[in-house]
């Protein structure tokens, strides 16, 4: 024992908070509940002594399983399959399954993904009374959505994606007047939408994409607090939807719309996604959308949109995706769309712009074209005949508009590619069930594929690594790193994510990665940049490989420096950004096998995601280590041919000491001179008085902390940055040390006497 309590009290607080966590005991019917859902699911992660003792509340929550409890009640299940998991023997009744569910009368959240639930949804789903979020996506459910749903009156989320329900969107789907998330993608749901889907003031997501959907989108006009709708890849249209301006994206590709957008979005200030691809407009193309303040995302391709544009147009600064291909434009690509910025990618083939790289048809084309497509602004009955006109024009030229996308897409090599939606959403609270789905932010990440919100690992095709690059196009470089280029791809599924390229320095076959591919494959954890999957390149003349391309979500939001430095964040958040990156890293050295460690982790290479999350960023892979780009000879040991990577737990908290220590002073930190002063200001801080302590402080949170929380941190930054390994703390003695920082920091309210004893308990090493 390094250190003793250092007061009674702290001894009987450690005491009673034992105390509480362990006497979290469930009734035993919710018990044989739980083990029965287990055993029907036929879940392969081992539960330990399954008996009656088994303390289902206490266990530590996995991207496969994660239990929750509140006062002795089972409040949330979230269940997702993995590569090799069994699915479920077609022989197991749903309704089985769902009668073991009602035993847990206080079950808020089930999200039950991935597993190969097959069959029906059975009508004893209406007895879960309680519900509030419901997710069995990426399952083999069909038949229609069931009537008994609309006995769950506390549905705030529905989430059923990626199964095979037929049938209509139900019509008393408006009768959830708490309704904030409804998601049927990639189902055979048909018909047309109903007109109760305007009654559903609280929906912040609405998301029918790749459906079999037609007819006119009813008014949602009054729906005000709705941020998502993606009603991709249908046949609805074809008139433009009336939509309230608050939206943040919008995505209406592949549909059969043809008039009325520049008539509704000119007011979007929010909108950060637009997609509009492959419809059939044929509206002279407004040049404000590519300055909208918030417009990150803009694809208009594949449409008859015409207009001039001019090369002193302003763009968004944080338009980062521009797709105006096989259109009518006319004029110069706007100067802001043909900078050299790295992280724009602008895509503009197939139109008639007399300037930029890509290939254009002649100006003639574009006007003649546009002449014979142009339709009259709809705003009055009496345009009614001028309009059917039009169409009868449109019909006459169909032919031709094909041809000119025939055409266009031999002019490029490689088609258009759109980025994935990144929306505002961060990961649902375990704690506190009912608080999870009142902000669209939370409630995304659990409307994803699980609860990572990440597709499996797997195996990429090279053609398919050279499509999302655009055959690794200079402008989707992000950078040259230590381990060779990093590149940005969008994928076919619109999902953004970074590839790694290392070229390999030995000439071996697959089978010697194997033990690398299946580490890497663990890289999967809420804060960690988690990996997607790899791809292997070969040499023609033996097979060999000769590349390795792995493939990373990205991670958008800069790093963890440009946030302390340029956001000044309070301390709350601090201590939260803190506790995230130990939980990262002690997922890189407990949760894995092996574990990874000296992962050389710092406030650069920590990156935040769009909802400020924190998401690591480096790894001491093997595979990276023995293909470092120029790696110099070096006398360290070396095992089969390959570099064994150094193992030590205790470099990875020093690291962490260095990021406490900008975390707390609001600096950078960039040498080892840097961390020896700011160390020894810390250490003379904790001795001194509150007064001193704040003078070490960042002056961005000097209005309002708890003087006793600050000194917690310091004094474990201090610790932590020891030279002697052995006095360093473990991982979990620093996540202990942040929460209990976290707990003084949620009881202050700005008096010194809510400050709680500042004396850290530290366990054994």
């Amino acid at each position: 024992m390094e250190k003793a309590f250092k007061s009674p009290f702290l001894l009987l607080l450690f005491t009673i908070l034992l105390q509480i966590h362990f006497s979290n005991q469930l009734p035993h019917s919710q018990l044989q509940a739980f083990l029965t859902i287990h055993q029907i699911l036929n879940h392969p992660l081992t539960i330990n002594s399954l008996d009656q003792n088994i303390d289902v509340c206490s266990f530590e929550p996995n991207p496969y399983l994660t239990v929750a409890c509140y006062e002795e009640n089972i409040t949330q299940i979230h269940t997702q399959g993995f590569n090799g998991f069994t699915s479920i023997s077609g022989n197991i009744s749903m309704e089985a399954l769902f009668a073991a569910l009602t035993a847990l009368p206080a079950l808020k959240v089930l999200s039950f993904v991935s597993l190969g639930l097959r069959g029906p949804l059975p009508q004893t789903i209406g007895n879960l009374s309680s519900l509030e979020m419901l997710n069995l996506s990426s399952n083999q459910l069909n038949g229609t959505i069931p009537f008994e749903l609309l006995g769950l009156r506390n549905l705030q989320t529905v989430v059923l994606d990626h199964n095979q329900f037929t049938g209509q969107v139900p019509f008393w789907i408006g009768s959830f007047s708490g309704l904030t998330v409804l998601s049927l993608k990639n189902n055979s749901v048909n018909g047309s939408l109903p007109s109760s889907l305007a009654r559903l003031e609280n929906l912040r997501i609405l998301q029918l994409s790749m459906n079999k959907l037609n007819g006119e989108v009813p008014d949602l006009g009054n729906l005000t607090n709705l941020q998502v709708l993606d009603l991709g890849n249908n046949s609805l249209g074809p008139k433009f939807p009336t939509l309230h301006n608050k939206l943040v994206t919008l995505v209406l590709r592949r549909n059969s719309f043809r008039f009325g957008m520049t008539d509704n979005l000119s007011s979007f200030y929010q909108l950060k996604k637009l997609d509009v691809s492959n419809n059939e407009f044929v509206e002279l193309f407004l040049p404000s959308l590519l300055s909208l303040p918030m417009i990150g995302y803009l694809n208009i391709a594949g449409n008859k949109f015409h207009g001039m544009l001019l090369h002193n147009m302003t763009c968004g600064v944080d338009l980062n995706f521009v797709d105006l291909s096989f259109n009518y434009l006319t004029g110069d690509l706007p100067a802001c769309l043909k900078s050299r910025n790295k992280s724009r990618i602008v895509h503009y083939r197939g139109n008639c712009l007399s300037n930029g790289r890509q290939r254009q048809h002649r100006y003639a084309f574009c006007r003649n074209e546009a002449l014979a497509v142009k339709i009259l602004p709809h705003k009055t009955k009496d345009n009614g005949s001028k309009v059917v006109v039009a169409m009868s024009i449109v019909g006459a030229t169909s032919l031709a508009g094909l041809m000119v996308l025939g055409v266009g897409l031999v002019f490029s090599k490689h088609a258009f590619k759109k980025p994935q939606t990144r929306v505002i959403l961060e990961k649902a609270t375990m704690m506190y069930p009912s608080k999870l789905l009142l902000d669209a932010r939370e409630i995304c990440q659990m409307a994803k594929l699980g609860p990572l919100g990440l597709p499996a690992y797997r195996n990429f095709l090279l053609d398919e690594i050279k499509e999302a690059t655009a055959n690794f196009d200079e402008s989707h470089l992000i950078t040259e790193g230590s381990y060779g280029p990093v590149y940005k791809g969008i994928l076919a599924n619109d999902n953004l994510v970074s590839i790694q390229c290392l070229k390999v320095r030995k000439r071996r076959g697959t089978q010697a990665y194997t033990h690398d591919i299946e580490l890497l494959s663990k890289l999967r954890h809420i804060h960690l940049v988690s990996a997607l999957g790899h791809c292997f390149e070969y040499n023609t003349e033996d097979s060999t490989v000769s590349r390795i391309y792995l493939v990373f979500e990205l991670v958008p939001n800069g790093t963890l420096r440009d946030f302390i430095l340029g956001q000044k964040p309070s301390w709350a958040k601090r201590i939260a950004v803190a506790v995230e990156v130990a939980k990262g890293i002690q997922f890189l050295q407990t949760g894995m096998i092996p574990g990874l460690y000296s992962n050389n982790i710092k406030t650069t290479n920590v990156l935040l995601d769009h909802s400020l999350h924190v998401k690591l960023n480096s790894y001491n892979l093997p595979l990276l280590a023995e293909n470092k780009v120029n790696i110099l000879p070096s006398s360290g040991a070396k095992e089969n041919g390959k570099a064994i990577v150094k193992q030590d737990e205790k470099s990875d908290v020093y690291d962490l000491g260095v990021i406490l220590l900008e975390i707390i002073a609001g600096s950078e930190i960039t040498s080892d001179n840097d961390v020896s002063v700011v160390k020894d200001l810390f250490e003379v801080g904790i001795k001194a008085d509150k007064i001193a302590r704040k003078q070490i402080l960042d002056p961005a949170v000097h209005r309002e902390y708890p003087d006793n929380s600050v000194k917690v941190v310091m004094e474990l930054c201090v610790r932590s940055l020891s030279n002697d390994h052995n006095d360093r703390p473990s991982i979990e003695d620093v996540l202990w040390n942040l929460h209990f920082a976290a707990q003084i920091q949620d009881s202050y309210h700005g008096d010194a006497s809510s400050d709680r004893p500042s004396s850290p308990v530290f366990t054994s090493q």
